[in-house]
């Protein structure tokens, strides 16, 4: 921030502090903002305030122009570029650190929620694939106020092909992989859906298509994936499918997937073709890129940088075709999957094809918009739910601002830093 800038805001809070606008609400908390942006399909507000009263906005606009007088401050907080609260769509709670969630101490959920989620500005969370038990006892005790964090939804217990446990996941615990469900007929896959979905899941994740090492890859027979894609739409809930590559994506399309949580790499070049395309929006899909997955495991294998950049570009090339086409790209990474938590790399790989506000409509509208959630979070604007993130930058500037995060406020109340949220 500049130093006038920094002095316009300054002069801003004194005002507030002396009488800016009428009087707030009984019980309310104001945040300052250099910068707010109310949603990405709306011009942003310099010198901003936003009011929320028990966990809901009531005023967002201009600070001269808002009832804040008299309203509680989060210093810590005011000053930065303030957004909707973000969504990452695709994370998983496997690993050690989220294990035994419902006896484990709350200091070390709270650690544990704070890097992977909370300080990179989430204030939901889509786990699409765990320990259905584990999940739901860990967002039981997020929702109790025990532990800070997200608001959680999970597709719980994945169902797998027959014999079909993908390679990338022989490093995961023997117990865990013995529990995945790979469902042989219909009648095991319905049950399976149901179980799921009566014990607290969200959606349905769906394995379509598995490698299984030397080349070869297993398939989720067509009628058990309509069998389980169908029961979770009666429910009128969501599907959610891992591809693997463009096969994959053709099986999602019949089975009437709803989102795809990943692009696709496959052996050379892996472009979507315009008729793939338009069969994926007639069909509304919405497709999370996980950009970042790709360098990732082909660094691990040991590749060439060449073909790293290779693999990388053909995915990225694939969200720029989907997007222009006008499909719905919903912002994630696959963190705790991936072991590292930082988002910053995702944003610049989507920078290539997508503009800032594209990128912030993956984080903010279209999830809401998704999940049909939208009438209540999404935007920054009086009567949705006040989650908030604080950036210390303007995305609109550099998009590695968006991981520059200062404060992430759910429901109004902070959840990062954690000396704010006890």
């Amino acid at each position: 921030m500049t130093p006038a800038r920094l002095a316009r805001l300054a002069a801003v809070a004194v005002a507030c502090l002396a009488g800016c606008g009428e009087r707030a609400p009984e019980g309310a908390t104001v945040l300052l903002a250099s910068k707010l942006y109310v949603a990405p399909d709306a011009p942003p507000i310099e010198d901003a305030a936003v009011v929320f009263v028990g966990g809901s906005i009531v005023a967002a606009g201009r600070a001269e122009a808002v009832a804040s007088r008299g309203a509680k401050r989060l210093p810590a907080c005011d000053g930065g570029v303030v957004t909707a609260g973000f969504q990452n769509s695709h994370v998983h709670f496997i690993e050690p650190r989220f294990a035994d969630a419902e006896t484990k101490s709350a200091a070390e959920l709270s650690a544990a929620m704070a890097d992977m989620l909370n300080r990179r500005g989430f204030t939901t969370v889509v786990d699409t694939a765990s320990s259905l038990a584990n999940t739901v006892a860990l967002r039981a005790r997020v929702e109790r106020g025990e532990v800070p964090g997200p608001r959680i939804l999970t597709a719980g217990n994945a169902l797998f092909p027959r014999d079909g446990i993908p390679v990338y996941l022989n490093d995961l615990p023997p117990d865990f992989l013995a529990g995945l469900q790979q469902p042989a007929t219909v009648e095991e896959a319905l049950e399976d859906v149901k179980a799921n979905l009566d014990g607290g899941a969200d959606a349905t994740k769906l394995f379509l298509m598995t490698p299984q090492g030397d080349g070869r890859y297993a398939f989720m027979q067509a009628d058990i994936a309509l069998a389980a894609a169908d029961e979770t739409h009666r429910r009128g809930l969501p599907v959610l499918a891992h591809p693997t590559d463009v096969e994959g994506v053709k099986l999602a399309i019949e089975a009437g997937v709803d989102v795809l949580v990943h692009t696709t790499l496959g052996e050379g070049p892996t472009a979507w073709d315009p008729a793939l395309i338009e069969q994926m929006r007639a069909k509304d899909m919405a497709l999370i890129p996980t950009l970042k997955l790709f360098p990732y495991e082909l660094k691990r294998e040991q590749l060439p940088p060449a073909v790293v950049e290779g693999g990388t570009a053909d995915a990225v090339g694939q969200l720029g075709a989907y997007a222009k086409a006008g499909g719905q790209v919903l912002f994630g990474t696959d963190v705790g999957y991936m072991h590292d938590d930082d988002p910053t790399e995702e944003y610049r790989l989507m920078a290539r094809v997508l503009s800032p506000m594209q990128i912030l409509e993956s984080l903010t509208t279209a999830p809401a918009a998704r999940w049909k959630q939208a009438e209540r979070r999404g935007r920054v604007e009086a009567g949705k739910d006040a989650d908030l993130v604080v950036l210390d930058g303007d995305p609109s500037a550099d998009v590695a601002n968006f991981a520059a995060v200062r404060c992430t406020l759910r429901a109004g109340r902070p959840i990062y830093p954690l000396d704010l949220a006890r």
